[in-house]
């Protein structure tokens, strides 16, 4: 600091701390009203919101089911060829080429003649004296007179990748929480510049020009939070959910209101995780913690971080959790770079401090 700082010369700018309530009282009724108005907005784009949030489950759910027609191709022709029936000499090959191509095959039983019978009606010019005979209608069918069928249909017509609803009101209540996400999401810029705002009340004039620079870092890291969870974290979070259902042979079937739930909460809290370094230069700004300080705790910084990951990971489980600790580690690292290019100028609360 220079040693002809005179602290005096701004007593001018000063503010009571009543002054100081009605300033936070204003910045959060602008703030409100902007994200009143955010969710307006946002209501006539929710439905196109919930079926776009809807594609990573459905990619994560065919390729569940690619990988299980692989397996059972696999296993078919290998049976095939333990019978001596004709099979493909490559059989990882052929499976996984059938698997590619989008083909589910399930195996049914049908009755030959009751097959023959309607091939017979329905092309005359096909009967012939040496077909089966038709069955009689009169005697009941029994599981030896049926012969297996393999039946193929494409995954994009499978049922078994699409999106569940249970309740009445199911659809209605996701379709007003993705109105409140992305009000939120819309709004943000403008509810960090009131929020901004405020904490720019009690700086220094010469101070009131990082607002400038804070909040275009604000918005960048809240939304490089919630495009990671979208283009990243949610494909290793599927795959390593995924997997516990193949390991324990059972078949997913989501349903909308949970996937809902935590697709739209998760990127939300991604994008806040996201302000360490803005909360950090915050904190040393108005003399909490000191830029010496944050380097000799790293370590236990970096504990509470994984802590933290994981409490507020809402799976739980150790991809997430690295996912969003990683980050914040060198976001915490991050901080402490903008706080030694960006040192106080003066103590905060005085020489008497």
């Amino acid at each position: 600091m220079p040693d002809n700082y005179d602290e005096s010369r701004f007593d001018h700018t000063k503010m009571t701390f009543g002054q100081h309530l009605d300033e936070l009282r204003l910045a959060l009724i602008k703030a409100v009203s902007t994200w009143v108005l955010g969710l307006l907005v946002a209501l006539a784009f929710a439905g196109p919101l919930v079926e776009y949030v809807q594609t990573p489950l459905k990619e994560a759910l065919t390729n569940f089911y690619r990988d299980q027609a692989t397996e059972e191709y696999r296993h078919h022709f290998e049976q095939l060829k333990a019978e001596g029936e004709p099979a493909p000499k490559d059989v990882d090959a052929a499976a996984t080429l059938l698997a590619d191509e989008g083909l589910v095959a399930e195996d049914r039983l049908i009755d030959p003649r009751e097959a023959l019978a309607a091939v017979v009606h329905a092309y005359p010019q096909a009967a012939n004296s040496g077909g089966l005979p038709p069955r009689d209608a009169t005697q009941p069918i029994h599981r030896s007179d049926l012969v297996p069928l393999r039946i193929y249909h494409t995954l994009e017509d499978d049922s078994r990748v699409r999106v569940v609803g249970l309740s009445v009101h199911e659809p209605f209540t996701m379709y007003m929480k993705a109105a409140v996400v992305l009000g939120t999401v819309i709004s943000s810029p403008f509810v960090f510049y009131f929020l901004w705002q405020f904490v720019a009340v009690g700086l220094y004039p010469h101070e009131k020009r990082y607002v400038h620079v804070f909040l275009p870092i604000s918005l960048v890291l809240f939304l490089a939070g919630v495009l990671m969870t979208f283009f990243l974290v949610f494909h290793f979070v599927l795959s390593f959910l995924f997997k516990f259902y193949a390991w324990m042979h059972i078949n997913p079937d989501p349903r909308i209101s949970d996937w809902l739930s935590f697709v739209l909460v998760l990127p939300v809290l991604f994008g806040i995780s996201f302000q360490l370094p803005l909360v950090m230069l915050f904190l040393e700004r108005i003399g909490i913690f000191t830029t010496a300080l944050y380097l000799s705790y790293w370590r236990v910084a970096v504990l509470v971080i994984f802590i933290l990951a994981m409490v507020l990971s809402p799976t739980a489980d150790p991809q997430t959790m690295i996912l969003m600790a990683v980050p914040m580690t060198v976001l915490y690292f991050g901080g402490i770079a903008m706080c030694k290019l960006m040192p106080r100028r003066f103590k905060p609360f005085g020489e008497a401090a």
